[in-house]
């Protein structure tokens, strides 16, 4: 079945790098015009601009998703802008790990803070125009399914040791994943989460002496994965290597095309069939 995005509206937390700039890309070669956004302001532009060098439609508004007044700024901004709001992709995140006695309540709460009350906030920002919006159509007679993508991973469905706070997280997301399916069925929306396993980004890159680090809220925090746990993967996963950002858009993909649109508050792994 061939498929098209267009007139689609998609709003793409996270969209600068990695997985999250996959996403926004895929959606757009479909035909969405996507409303990117990231934290830092150079890679989002970034990923407008490649966007719009493929032809297709894209505006960028950089900022924390975590501050409490930004989700709404950026749902408004993504309304403003194309006039819609069709799909939603919950992706931004990162990894803050450590093992539970030497996590601080600081960090525990972070990684809440990003992959839970984040998406809700988003969510939430968006519910009036999603509700006024589905009435309306239903009005005239309409029947429009829009789509709410939210990430997890297999650290939240099966656990990990190292990541307390990133695994709780996670593991929040899928419920209320399934609480919102439920809650917003009535105005014709889908919510679904995809899980990754290892895909290859700069999180999941090889821990060395001179570790990478990324910046958040002024935190200088340090990211990757020991090389003895990547040798693992490719020992123990079925597939025997870790995905590609590429490989991660297109689990989205379906989520957010009419390929899934009796599915509701589903969880689909994308791991190589990976579990922790």
């Amino acid at each position: 079945m061939a498929f098209t995005l267009e007139s689609k509206t998609a709003l793409v937390t996270g969209a600068g790098r990695g997985i999250g700039r996959a996403i926004a890309q895929t959606l757009a070669e479909y035909g969405a015009s996507v409303m990117v956004n990231d934290l830092d302001a150079e890679p989002a532009s970034e990923t407008e601009a490649q966007i719009r060098q493929r032809g297709g439609q894209a505006a960028s508004l950089p900022g924390s998703v975590t501050d409490p007044h930004f989700p709404e700024s950026l749902v408004a901004a993504a309304i403003q802008r194309f006039g819609s709001l069709d799909i939603i992709v919950n992706n931004a995140g990162y990894t803050w790990d450590n093992v539970i006695q030497k996590t601080t309540d600081e960090q525990f709460q972070a990684m809440l803070d990003i992959h839970l009350v984040a998406p809700f906030r988003i969510l939430r920002a968006a519910s009036t125009w999603i509700r006024e919006t589905a009435k309306r159509e239903a009005a005239e007679g309409r029947r429009i399914t829009r789509k709410v993508v939210n990430i997890t991973s297999i650290a939240g469905t099966d656990g990990n040791p190292g990541q307390a706070g990133y695994s709780s997280g996670k593991a929040g997301i899928v419920g209320f994943t399934r609480t919102m399916a439920k809650e917003w069925g009535r105005y014709n929306v889908t919510v679904n989460a995809v899980g990754f396993g290892i895909i290859q980004t700069r999180l999941t890159q090889p821990l060395s002496g001179d570790a990478g680090t990324i910046n958040v809220a002024g935190r200088r925090i340090a990211v990757g994965v020991q090389p003895k746990v990547l040798e693992w993967v490719k020992a123990v996963c079925p597939l025997g290597r870790a995905g590609t950002p590429e490989e991660a858009a297109n689990a989205v993909l379906f989520f957010c095309s009419p390929l899934s649109d009796y599915v509701s508050g589903e969880v689909l792994i994308c791991g190589g069939g990976l579990h922790f």
